[in-house]
């Protein structure tokens, strides 16, 4: 992650971009990288070293991959940290990949290193490669360098976690919410429509006592409410993000105000407020944001199936019968 001004010098392996094979060099050796990929050896060597379930990562996660690295050239340009014409250029393929463009360059199985660094040097080889690509330079030859400028101020350590917040929070604000809106007006007005229907209750499914009908749509709609305020506060838990701790948590080797910049931007382009974490020792020694989040989720989805159960339990007849 260090500092520099300048492009790095084109390597020895550089090959051309179409057809074939390119060799490539990391600390590892060499290793064959196919000549149309935008990715590099790093990604090759985890494409190798993963062979687990075929699963790669979602839009959603890829997509916010390249917005924090889009947000990190900007910063880190608007910082003076970068070479002006390597810092456009970084920008230009960074939002390629969060348009999209690129998604078939992101082979590494979902299965991979505990901290995501298969996946997070994938994103910085894409956007380098393709950023020289921009420049006039051939892919693997390391004009626009993965690590020393698309990954600079930053680690996978706290790139991953924060991508993982950053897709988490955009899908439930802009998805989850609103189709969860749309359900709670429609079984509240399905509420008041029937609220003139007396039907029989039921108890471990053996009549009872009679309700309205409406009664219990209004309890679906209820369901509903509660289950927003609570997709709500697991988006309030992920608002603290991890970038900006780097490695460890000590933000070694990135500026003071890379973080808070970057999620600035980050967050105008989702619609979600999201901001560097207090404490970054517990932003990335820990998950419990994220384990949160997953039970608000989970509250969520045992009410859906709650509500359907019912409809299908209780939707039986012709009158009150099982």
């Amino acid at each position: 992650m260090a500092t520099t001004r300048k492009p790095a010098k084109p390597t020895k392996s550089a090959a051309p971009s179409s057809g074939g094979v390119r060799i490539e060099r990391d600390t590892m050796g060499e290793l064959e990288v196919p000549g149309h990929a935008y990715y590099g050896v790093q990604t090759a060597r985890a494409v190798r070293n993963f062979p687990i379930s075929g699963i790669r990562f979602s839009r959603s996660f890829i997509r916010a991959m390249g917005l924090i690295k889009w947000a990190a050239a900007v910063v880190n340009d608007s910082l003076d940290l970068l070479d002006k014409k390597v810092a456009d250029a970084i920008k230009a393929a960074a939002w390629e990949v969060v348009e999209g463009k690129w998604d078939d360059e992101f082979p590494v199985d979902i299965f991979q290193t505990g901290s995501g660094t298969s996946t997070n040097m994938n994103t910085d080889e894409v956007i380098a490669n393709r950023a020289t690509e921009l420049l006039g330079g051939a892919r693997g030859s390391k004009l626009v360098h993965p690590n020393d400028h698309v990954n600079l101020g930053q680690s996978s350590n706290d790139v991953i976690p924060t991508a993982i917040h950053v897709a988490a929070a955009e899908l439930m604000q802009h998805q989850l919410l609103p189709a969860l809106g749309r359900l709670h007006r429609a079984l509240a007005g399905k509420g008041k429509e029937f609220d003139k229907v007396v039907k029989i209750g039921r108890t471990h499914l053996q009549d009872a006592t009679p309700v309205r009908l409406g009664q219990e749509f209004g309890g679906y709609a209820r369901q509903i409410e509660l289950g927003m305020q609570r997709i709500t506060g697991a988006q309030r838990a992920l608002s603290e993000v991890a970038l900006g701790g780097t490695a460890v948590g000590t933000g070694l080797n990135t500026h003071p105000r890379f973080a808070s910049r970057v999620m600035a931007l980050v967050s105008k382009q989702v619609g979600v407020k999201l901001e560097e974490a207090r404490n970054h020792f517990e932003a990335q020694s820990a998950q419990d944001s994220l384990v949160e989040a997953s039970g608000a989720l989970r509250v969520v989805a045992v009410s859906l199936m709650k509500i359907a159960n019912d409809v299908r339990w209780l939707g039986s007849g012709p009158r009150c019968g099982l």
